[in-house]
């Protein structure tokens, strides 16, 4: 059986469109982060910060979202597989969160060498 639909590059993005309300409207990590963002990138626009730091904290904060997404993918995958607590879906589970981690200290750590730099 073939679960793979059609592909078009409209129904791709409205797949994704989909996804991103999805994840709006049920993730709420994703909602605080995307929330922050909001306030963050015009920030980032008007620091007296050279163009390419700007693109750094702008590139390294999409990271963030990025893996809080992937990780939200994982943890409904987990979810739909068993309800179960099982020790591989705790596993599971705890990487995808651990990506999330790393992309924020990835994130901190870019504000930091930025600052000293810039400072």
């Amino acid at each position: 059986m073939n679960n793979k639909p059609k592909y078009t590059l409209f129904k791709n993005a409205n797949y994704a469109i989909e996804g991103l309300i999805h994840a709006i409207k049920t993730e709420t990590s994703f909602k605080i982060e995307l929330a922050i963002a909001v306030v963050f990138f015009p920030l980032v626009y008007f620091l007296p910060f050279e163009l390419i730091y700007k693109l750094v904290l702008i590139i390294t904060y999409f990271i963030i979202l990025i893996a809080e997404l992937l990780n939200s993918a994982i943890e409904n995958t987990v979810d739909l597989v068993t309800k179960e607590i099982h020790p591989l879906a705790k596993s599971a589970k705890d990487i995808g969160a651990t990506a999330v981690f790393f992309s924020v200290i990835l994130h901190l750590l870019c504000w930091v060498l930025i600052l000293v730099e810039v400072v």
